[in-house]
């Protein structure tokens, strides 16, 4: 009897680990929610097309092609971005399993990449927890990056302070926590475009590249000067001092899908550096509760996706 009570527990666990368990209850509470620990400006209203689109307890999936700069050359493989609101503990900084007022609701942006460098694959991992208020910074954001040499992990935590963990193969990077003063993050201006593109901040910034750049380019994790630029189907930043520009190409109007992106830097060391551009190029987007499509006969939305 015990044992058949710990399956079921197993498989309940099992069942809520990725669903959105969003209602309209925790709606309402939210669109005002911020963390104590940052001044913040007022939240931005939820439009209804908004919470349609948004709280059906979908996630939207899109796959794209994608063409990768390593190593001074270039490389094919797929890129996938998962967007999809949940409601997020304010302490604990990890998605909440059970309704309460206090929860924070963010937009969730789960962005993979995967690629080959000769023998040997590489897979890149990077989430974003972003309020859909609008109105201060990602609670967090983490990074992952695994390949056949080693794997490498960061993770940042909004809380007083940017506070961030670091572990790597690398003796010069190994184990690091250090905290930071709060600036723009590159990884939530994926998210915060979802919302409201002309929110996007422009001009002259101090900005924090991508948690994937800082680690495959091995560079110190802190702001750099930058200059972001909004058109109507793009938004663009470059970092005179990293030789790096990235252009997002989205959807004007509602919901601000993203159609690829273009990103320009120095890939090689030594001899084999050159500048090279990553590009993206979307393939499909579709909505669905991937959580519970885990069956064989569900790879056929991978084929959807063009993901075979």
């Amino acid at each position: 009897m015990k044992m058949i009570k710990f399956l079921c527990f197993l498989v309940v666990m099992t069942a809520l680990s990725c669903k959105d368990n969003t209602n309209s209850d925790e709606i309402s509470a939210n669109d005002t929610s911020t963390t104590e620990m940052e001044p913040t400006k007022n939240a931005e209203p939820l439009s209804e097309q908004f919470k349609d689109y948004w709280y059906n307890n979908e996630a939207e999936i899109t796959s794209y092609k994608l063409e990768q700069a390593r190593y001074g050359e270039m490389r094919d493989g797929t890129a996938v971005l998962v967007y999809v609101t949940e409601p997020f503990l304010r302490d604990e900084q990890v998605k909440a399993e059970r309704s309460n007022p206090s929860n924070i609701q963010v937009l969730k942006l789960n962005a993979t990449k995967n690629f080959n460098t000769g023998i040997y694959p590489y897979s890149i991992m990077q989430s974003v927890f972003y309020p859909v208020a609008n109105n201060q910074h990602a609670l967090k954001i983490s990074c992952s990056v695994q390949e056949w040499c080693g794997h490498v992990y960061m993770q940042l935590n909004n809380r007083t302070e940017f506070e961030v963990m670091s572990h790597s193969y690398f003796e010069n990077e190994a184990d690091e926590d250090f905290n930071l003063n709060k600036t723009i993050l590159e990884n939530e201006l994926w998210t915060q475009l979802r919302i409201n593109p002309k929110s996007l901040p422009t001009g002259n910034l101090q900005v924090i590249p991508s948690f994937e750049f800082l680690r495959l380019r091995h560079v110190p994790f802190k702001a750099y000067e930058s200059y972001a630029t909004l058109a109507d189907t793009s938004y663009s930043i470059t970092y005179p001092e990293l030789n790096r520009s990235l252009m997002i190409h989205f959807n004007p109007q509602f919901p601000y899908e993203i159609e690829g992106w273009e990103e320009t830097f120095i890939s090689g060391f030594g001899r084999n550096a050159k500048e090279l551009t990553t590009k993206a190029t979307k393939l499909k987007t579709i909505k669905s509760t991937y959580w519970n499509k885990n069956t064989n006969a569900d790879e056929t939305l991978r084929e959807s996706l063009g993901l075979n």
